[in-house]
């Protein structure tokens, strides 16, 4: 269980009245104002919960621009698949002239929390809904094998259960801040 205490001593904690204070700064700006349910760019990352990779952040993308999915190291796992079907449902429902396909990006990183995790191995294997013994083949410790394994989930998926798209994978590097392309974009055709 996360101790509250530890996991902010020594830093500042953000209260409350800072939150509605940032929140009035930013409804002020109207940056908010005309934007679509929909990311403009067609684009979706799935990448991880961790603080120092917020993929807005990371590549540069502007509030409206994308639909962000995170979890713990990014990792495409049944419960990312059923939220893709579930944006599909979304995108028909607000599509109206808009395309439908879109591109997504697998964004996992360096010094990922993951491994951390895999010292409780019926956790992990839980989120993969997979035996733990099955955990291998997922490369946890690996960030590079671990985006190729979970682009290659996604493209099957993809072609069972959403319109046709674009599907690349990247991997970010915490200590000099730049994505490196591990898979290529490439198009995921329907079955």
């Amino acid at each position: 269980m996360l101790d509250i205490r530890s996991a902010i001593e020594g830093s500042k904690m953000i209260n409350t009245e800072d939150l509605v204070s940032r929140n009035a700064a930013f409804a002020a700006r109207g940056a908010h104002e005309g934007l679509h349910i929909l990311g403009s760019g067609q684009l979706v990352v799935i990448g991880c919960v961790d603080s120092r990779v917020d993929p807005s952040h990371v590549v540069g993308l502007d509030l409206g621009e994308v639909t962000a999915i995170r979890n713990v190291g990014g990792r495409v796992t049944p419960t990312v698949l059923r939220t893709l079907t579930m944006l599909t449902k979304v995108s028909a429902a607000h599509r109206g002239d808009r395309p439908a396909g879109t591109h997504i990006v697998v964004m996992h990183h360096t010094e990922c929390g993951i491994k951390d995790i895999a010292a409780f191995p019926e956790i992990l294997a839980s989120d993969f809904d997979i035996p733990p013994e099955a955990l291998d083949a997922k490369a946890v410790m690996d960030p590079f094998a671990s985006v190729r394994v979970d682009v290659g989930v996604l493209k099957e998926a993809l072609k069972a259960r959403m319109p046709a798209g674009l599907v690349t994978g990247l991997v970010y590097d915490v200590e000099t801040g730049l994505v490196e392309v591990v898979v290529p974009t490439a198009r995921v055709a329907e079955k």
